[in-house]
């Protein structure tokens, strides 16, 4: 990566960080600096960017590989060229475009193309850092952040940031208690469409997820793998304290209080605290004089 004219300063033999305004005597030390900063530079523009993707990105706008036909303007991805386009005043198609697969019909080509990639399989946009793979440039783009460590959708209540703007917008509703998504047998209400999702199998008792080992069947994939680690007798939940290994990380959250004396189930009738909620479900027993457990002898 070489020096360009904005790296070196008026004085000989000092090198200027146009990223940090940091200076170096030595050409080598600035060079180490640059890559430890990951600052790629354009040769055909000033532009700096932080990461190879973003680079390669860019220069794609010099390559004009995504070009408005109307007006001329290149954009870095597909994404922004569609969105680019909807600039221009809306041609009216004479016909919608129907997919030969499920027929679903859409007013722009563009659309039926990312649409048929569901059918085929198809994943044309290829992350350069993991090898993972995108049906849309937009998804690649979203997906490049985890390399990157870019949160550009900030919380404007709390100040946490995100890397994607859908995953700000499920956020936000703990702020305002939104729950748009509801159960038509229950009425129960969620904040995300994919927790309705799996609350419906409680209602159809469909579990979809299968061990392969016992044939034991579940209702969502994250309970699946907990339950296979009996079964390879994984633990990979380990206390820093006592090296103490657990198959699940609520297991060692409740362990970790042991170390930390915290109990911070406390009964309303005594004041008598307790570690666990089941140990006080338990404790309630005794003021309320539930026995729930009869002898069937």
């Amino acid at each position: 990566m070489e020096a360009d004219v904005s790296d070196v300063t008026d004085k000989p033999g000092l090198y200027l960080c146009v990223m940090c305004d940091k200076q170096f005597l030595f050409k080598e030390s600035f060079y180490a600096h640059k890559q430890k900063e990951n600052v790629y530079s354009c040769a055909q523009c000033p532009k700096h960017l932080s990461s190879e993707c973003a680079m390669n990105r860019h220069l794609n706008i010099h390559e004009s590989l995504y070009k408005c036909a109307e007006c001329g303007k290149c954009c870095h991805s597909n994404s922004y060229l569609t969105s680019h386009r909807q600039s221009h005043p809306a041609v009216i198609p004479s016909k919608t475009l129907e997919c030969a697969v499920c027929n679903k019909q859409f007013t722009r080509s563009s659309h039926l193309v990312q649409h048929e990639r569901i059918h085929s399989g198809e994943k044309p946009y290829k992350c350069c850092m993991c090898d993972k793979a995108f049906r849309q440039s937009s998804h690649l783009n979203g997906h490049l952040r985890v390399h990157t460590g870019e949160k550009p959708y900030k919380c404007l209540v709390c100040g946490k940031a995100f890397s994607q703007l859908g995953t700000l917008n499920i956020h936000m509703r703990f702020h305002t208690a939104e729950k748009p998504y509801k159960c038509q047998l229950c009425d129960k209400t969620f904040r995300v469409s994919g927790y309705l999702n799996v609350h419906m199998r409680v209602h159809t008792r469909e579990k979809p997820f299968k061990c392969l080992v016992c044939g034991k069947a579940f209702s969502q994939s994250g309970t699946l793998n907990i339950h296979m680690r009996y079964h390879t007798s994984e633990k990979p939940y380990k206390c820093h304290v006592c090296k103490k290994a657990f198959r699940v990380s609520g297991y060692l959250n409740v362990h970790m209080r042991i170390h930390a004396g915290e109990k911070p189930y406390k009964c309303y009738m005594c004041d008598k605290v307790f570690r666990q909620s089941r140990s006080l479900n338990k404790h309630m027993r005794v003021h309320t004089g539930d026995k729930p457990y009869n002898c069937s002898a």
